[in-house]
């Protein structure tokens, strides 16, 4: 009864919202998060069950491990996470959707109980997030709707397996659980760069320890490798944004058609930018193989992720590889202030060097 009582305390949140939008979202919130829940079947059941297809077999043995490793080697709070399947037909369990107005860098956010205020509004449905698009694209806002892997209800339910993971490659499909399994340990709301770049810095050792053990050598180097293609990314997000936010600064000054055609021609330069540094890796980049049509939406949130990586590998390091003394040293972080935070996350991060 756990999952259904978990859901319940869920619905007592909501009746205490008002407004027909809001209770409407969270509606559909709730629904589909339930539908997730119901469909879900037995991890070792499937495993065990002749007709169970192989390749969908071979995933779940190696999800299996995943987390027997999380649990005993990355002291990650499991419990019952996992240890359930559900087939979603589709490689994303919901669809983001971002809405920031024309001349600005900054999203609308949202508020939610429990997590707080976020950049963005999550649907089961796509059609859902459509509808939603449009009213703010009435208003001219730019948007963009993007599928979601994975997500992590903070330990307030067992969170299952599902499509999302198992139609990645193994490696891919191991990380993603280590960074999901971190934001159990702990989250801070209104603060999503802390809270991505601590998951991410778990993801990331976990996956090196982990394929030690399954003796890759090439894995984690790989791994790497999209991190260094993110940030070299985001190197050129923050140049462009600081363009943009200076033309922003002009509205009253210029006319709007003058301020929406050096923005696209902004837009134009960090597209073939971005091509240009892309052409060089083996793996797609963060917008993919040949981004077209990126606008503010596309940047609102992209600087926020990732940007403290280093600095929370860097804490791993100075408590020996420990991950319950790494734990308990990221809680007292997280009780202080931004300001404090921020600062020892800066001091961090500069004392962080890949191969020392």
């Amino acid at each position: 009864m756990k999952q259904l009582s978990q859901i319940y305390f869920v619905m007592l949140l909501i009746t205490t919202l008002s407004g027909c939008t809001t209770l409407g979202y969270y509606s559909q919130a709730v629904s589909g998060h339930l539908s997730l829940m119901m469909s879900t079947q037995s991890v070792s059941g499937l495993i065990d069950t002749p007709s169970t297809p192989p390749a969908l077999k071979q995933k779940l043995l190696v999800a299996n491990e995943a987390r027997q490793f999380a649990a005993h080697r990355l002291a990650l709070p499991v419990g019952d996470a996992f240890a359930e399947y559900a087939e979603l037909g589709r490689p994303w369990v919901v669809v983001n959707l971002v809405a920031v107005p024309e001349f600005s860098l900054q999203a609308h956010r949202w508020c939610y109980p429990v997590v707080g205020c976020q950049a963005y509004r999550g649907y089961y449905e796509l059609e859902n997030a459509r509808t939603e698009q449009k009213l703010f694209m009435a208003d001219n806002y730019d948007t963009f709707i993007g599928g979601v892997t994975a997500y992590s209800t903070l330990g307030w339910f067992d969170d299952p397996l599902h499509t999302g993971f198992t139609s990645l490659p193994d490696n891919r499909m191991v990380a993603l659980m280590f960074h999901e399994l971190a934001h159990r340990v702990v989250y801070i709301s209104d603060d999503t760069a802390f809270n991505e770049s601590f998951a991410t810095a778990v993801e990331l050792e976990g996956l090196r320890l982990w394929l030690e053990t399954e003796g890759d050598g090439s894995g984690f180097q790989r791994a790497l490798a999209r991190l260094r293609q993110r940030n070299q990314t985001l190197a050129l997000v923050e140049d462009v944004s600081r363009q943009l936010e200076a033309l922003y600064a002009r509205q009253g000054t210029l006319p709007k058609t003058e301020l929406r055609h050096q923005k696209a021609q902004l837009f134009q330069a960090l597209q073939d930018d971005y091509l240009a540094l892309s052409a060089t890796w083996e793996q797609p980049g963060p917008f993919g193989e040949n981004p077209t049509g990126l606008n503010n939406a596309n940047l609102a949130l992209f600087s926020q992720y990732n940007q403290h990586v280093p600095a929370f590998r860097q804490l791993l390091r100075d408590h020996a590889g420990d991950f319950s003394d790494f734990y308990k040293a990221v809680e007292t972080l997280a009780d202080q202030s931004q300001d404090i935070r921020q600062r020892r996350l800066s001091d961090l991060g500069q004392r962080f060097h890949e191969d020392l």
